[in-house]
């Protein structure tokens, strides 16, 4: 079954994440999307929120049955071969442009129930006064129109769509392309070092200066 169909959209709900973890839940099939003009909650990892003016981002999240190993990986190289051949995936699942991130992916669910649910956020047609003063030098857009949106959208998931259906190694080769981290000064909370990297099991390698750490998840800072 292709992904979006069946589809709920609301012009305002607190998180499309939420919404689509309770339908899966209720058993909702393989593919169904949860779409949405305004999230007055919206979360992003590590417990942030993820906030957009009204019909200027991408906000969606998919419910996905028996979703592959590599997931938050996938949806980030799909979500930025979407946004250009600049775009670059930030480790885990930012992807930039330019050095500024123009979406978010959240990736919720329950292993041993089989589903998860992919939630993306994109900044699609924002513009430099649609973004507090705080988030202007760390966030951007793609630039694209409003009516872009729904675009977007159907080519997104037809790209998600078949990297789902691609080898653990194809995924980890397009991602490795986009690798935002490699050769860069990163910190996190266990430490600092020089990206070196992902391994075949899609964790970040960091050079430090006693060795090398392969980090599993967790949020990861430039400089």
């Amino acid at each position: 079954m292709s992904l979006g169909a069946p589809r709920v959209h609301f012009r305002v709900v607190d998180s499309t994440n939420e919404y689509a973890r309770g339908l899966a839940l209720r058993g909702a099939p393989h593919g169904t999307l949860v779409t949405a003009r305004e999230q007055s909650a919206g979360r992003g990892r590590q417990g942030r929120t993820w906030s957009a003016p009204p019909g200027r981002a991408l906000l969606c999240s998919v419910v996905l049955r028996d979703p592959p190993r590599l997931l938050p990986l996938t949806v980030g190289v799909a979500v930025a071969e979407e946004a250009g051949s600049e775009a670059r995936v930030k480790w885990p699942n930012d992807v930039l442009l330019d050095g500024r991130k123009v979406a978010g992916i959240l990736v919720e669910g329950q292993p041993q129930q089989r589903w998860a649910v992919a939630g993306i956020g994109v900044n699609v047609a924002l513009r430099d006064g649609d973004l507090p003063p705080e988030l202007r030098d760390s966030a951007g857009t793609l630039g694209r129109p409003p009516g872009d949106l729904e675009p977007t959208l159907a080519r997104l998931l037809k790209r998600l769509e078949q990297w789902i259906g691609a080898s653990p190694e194809a995924v980890l080769a397009a991602l490795r392309e986009r690798d935002a981290l490699l050769g860069k000064h990163v910190r996190w909370g266990g430490g600092e070092g020089e990206a070196a990297g992902i391994d075949g099991d899609g964790r970040l390698v960091v050079a430090t200066g006693s060795g090398q750490v392969a980090l599993e998840a967790g949020e990861v800072h430039l400089g």
